[in-house]
């Protein structure tokens, strides 16, 4: 079961529902965490664990070779991301723009363009009893996070069976890195806030999932700022409401110290036993 935690906006609150989510989980299940928001993970700072695998992750950039090249242009030509740029005796390349495609590798006429590793980021795996936490980190200074969610996609493929639920701690917005995070979950929670900017940017992530032809529900955070707008919205377009956390100044506290919010917040462990029932009917094939 692949849960992906998404919402329209940052800081509405999917790394405190995905830490505690899956921190629950633990407790009766197998459970993995992925923190696929690879431009700032921070889930790691709530989950602890033995470090058990750790690697470099590479994308693909092509290397001129001067000495082969005949300056026939076709490379620029094929570059559909302006990455490679013929300039009379010179072949530039734009490492930053290059969505490692091959395809100016690939029809180079004389092979002067081979494709070579480069460095993006990191993968690391911890695990603690039942849970088990990956998160992935682009370097300083990379463009692209897409390459590197679907790197760590398919490392979680790779370990993790469907016997296990797998929450999927997704960037924010609506752009490719959410597509690629969400792409093949099985069911996203969309998580807003009960104010006029939540609304709107939960709109777009509704459009987005819709687009995808995704399931999806949504859950409040903070419920009790701003006005209910975002419920009648939910109500209006058949959207199920899983759950609706507080907003409480103790909530905050605790998320300052790294510290998990179900554990010692009693209306948040309740709404969160919302959310997991929830998640357990999906996976028993109750669906909605």
């Amino acid at each position: 079961m692949k849960i992906a935690i998404a919402s329209g906006k940052g800081g509405t609150g999917k790394t405190t529902l995905s830490t505690n989510l899956a921190s629950f989980f633990a407790g009766k299940q197998d459970v993995a965490l992925i923190d696929l928001d690879v431009e700032e993970p921070n889930s790691g700072l709530f989950i602890t664990g033995e470090l058990v695998h750790s690697e470099d992750k590479h994308k693909m950039i092509p290397v001129w070779d001067k000495e082969k090249c005949t300056f026939c242009g076709r490379c620029q030509q094929v570059c559909h991301f302006h990455a490679i740029i013929s300039l009379g005796t010179q072949i530039m390349v734009f490492p930053e723009l290059c969505h490692s495609c091959y395809a100016c590798s690939e029809l180079c006429p004389t092979n002067a363009l081979p494709m070579d590793f480069r460095k993006m980021g990191e993968l690391k795996h911890w695990k603690e009893g039942s849970l088990s936490f990956i998160e992935s980190r682009l370097d300083i200074g990379q463009e692209q996070a897409v390459p590197l969610i679907a790197q760590t996609l398919t490392y979680v493929a790779e370990n993790f069976s469907a016997d296990n639920i797998l929450l999927f701690d997704a960037p924010p917005g609506t752009s490719c890195p959410v597509i690629e995070a969400t792409k093949d979950a099985d069911f996203v929670i969309l998580v807003t806030e009960p104010t006029p900017f939540g609304l709107h940017d939960l709109k777009l992530a509704v459009e987005t999932m819709q687009e995808l032809k995704k399931q999806f529900g949504v859950v409040i955070n903070r419920y009790g700022i701003g006005n209910d707008e975002v419920i009648d919205y939910c109500h209006k377009n058949g959207i199920d409401i899983l759950a609706k956390f507080p907003n409480d100044r103790r909530i905050a506290e605790l998320y300052s110290r790294g510290e998990l919010v179900y554990e010692k917040f009693p209306e948040f462990r309740k709404q969160l036993e919302l959310v997991a029932d929830y998640i357990s009917n999906l996976q028993q094939g109750g669906g909605k």
